[in-house]
């Protein structure tokens, strides 16, 4: 069967995360948005590790379920179209590691996931003696980032450990202000245990095949949400049974089982241009090597965004496309879409949750109804405008406001200039 499967998010006891952030919200929003399997986040976190063993009961091989007595109650406040998707847990954790090699400091994030409560145990008490795995959900550890992967292996087989969303600046494997230029040069005679990389939601697949260091390498892609409405931002397409085994082995090997990922649109990504956010500046790679990486407002040195980052390690051209390669879906979340249609600017409003849910009641769970249902029945269920603009995110004909140094990008679906686009004739 086909998974829709987000393994890095967060939890509650995460610093900047939603006291929503828990096991229910997770798997009420999974349903809703059609997601397969779900990471738990924040593994080390011992009150949250307590939380996951009370609230959670093994499924199939490494995967768990919410108990039932939890989900019957959450299916019951649900739309009756989503209730019967399959939703499981799978254990990971975000580890923040931040130390010195060739005399730099380094700041890597890394996820690992693991296969059972075991493994969870064993890495738990290694980085325990390291540091306060009580103070954040993802703890900061003065640990090399070569040293956890160490841990991870010796953890159990089956445990996989990818760095994480590795182009962000401050905090990433070939980050402009504190990591490598190559996985060599951050993971030594380890490299090759580097089976996969997280693009990270300011990057995609594209700019990611130009490297030619990442080859063979899977490129997978999270939502690491600090909320539930932000899980399955990012995701990936996995052709495999519902077992850990085989949605890992996936990963681990890039076969016919590994489809692809669903991505944000990179230029949303809250690092993509270069620039300066308390100068107001924004610069795309181009414009920010022209005026020599420094803000034309302040005089200081840019933010460099991952455009410049890629175009600093690429050895392909900006067109490169492998002759074979995985399959790269583009989504704007339903709430982002519905809020457009409406005019409307947040998507918190009581209009914008009514509309969702009516949609969701009628036909389906979000991700299948972005990718899949028919424009006809969208017209149906929500009107043309609707239809529309679901037409437009698959086209990926959009107007897109890049971010920059820790600003979000903005998308729209409409032109405010055009209005005579929200009326064309979609459908007979």
């Amino acid at each position: 069967m086909q998974l829709i499967a987000d393994f890095h998010l967060h939890s509650h006891y995460s610093r900047a995360t939603s006291r929503n952030m828990n096991l229910e919200s997770a798997y009420r929003y999974g349903k809703l948005k059609g997601i397969n399997v779900i990471g738990t986040g924040d593994f080390t976190h011992p009150l949250w590790f307590g939380e996951i063993q009370e609230k959670l009961e093994p499924a199939e091989k490494g995967l768990f379920k919410l108990k039932k007595e939890i989900s019957d109650k959450i299916d019951t406040e649900l739309p009756e179209s989503v209730r019967n998707n399959v939703m499981r847990f799978i254990l990971t954790v975000e580890i923040s590691n931040i130390y010195k090699r060739h005399d730099v400091t380094r700041r890597l994030h890394n996820v690992i996931v693991a296969s059972n409560f075991n493994a969870v145990s064993y890495i738990n008490e290694k980085l325990n003696v390291i540091g306060n795995l009580k103070s954040d959900g993802r703890p900061i550890l003065g640990l090399d980032s070569y040293d956890l992967l160490k841990i991870s292996l010796e953890s159990d087989p089956d445990t996989l450990f990818f760095p994480a969303h590795i182009w962000t600046p401050w905090f990433a494997m070939f980050g402009s202000k504190s990591g490598f230029n190559s996985v060599e040069e951050a993971f030594g005679d380890l490299a090759d245990e580097i089976v996969a990389v997280e693009t990270g939601l300011s990057s995609d697949p594209f700019m990611n095949w130009r490297i030619s260091d990442l080859d063979g390498r899977t490129l997978v892609s999270n939502s690491d949400a600090h909320s539930p409405r932000k899980l399955g931002r990012e995701a990936n397409l996995i052709n495999a049974n519902l077992n850990y085994k085989d949605i890992i082995g996936a990963i681990r090997t890039n076969d016919d089982r590994f489809v692809g990922t669903i991505e944000f649109y990179p230029e949303e990504g809250k690092y993509h241009f270069s620039g300066h956010q308390k100068c107001g500046i924004s610069l795309s790679a181009k414009d920010a090597k022209n005026l020599k990486f420094i803000c034309p407002k302040c005089g200081k040195k840019l933010v460099l965004g991952v455009e410049q980052r890629v175009d600093e390690l690429a050895n392909r051209p900006v067109d490169y496309v492998p002759k074979l390669h995985k399959i790269v879906e583009y989504i704007v979340p339903l709430e982002i879409i519905i809020a457009d249609v409406l005019g409307v600017k947040s998507v918190n409003g009581k209009k914008v949750q009514e509309e969702y849910i009516n949609i969701i009641n009628h036909l389906g769970d979000e991700f299948n109804l972005i990718r899949k249902i028919s424009l006809k029945d969208i017209k149906h269920v929500s009107g043309e405008k609707m239809a529309l603009a679901i037409d437009k995110v698959r086209k990926r004909d959009l107007i897109i406001e890049p971010g920059y140094d820790g600003v979000y990008g903005v998308v729209k679906i409409f032109s405010d200039k055009n209005a005579s686009e929200n009326q064309l004739s979609l459908l007979s």
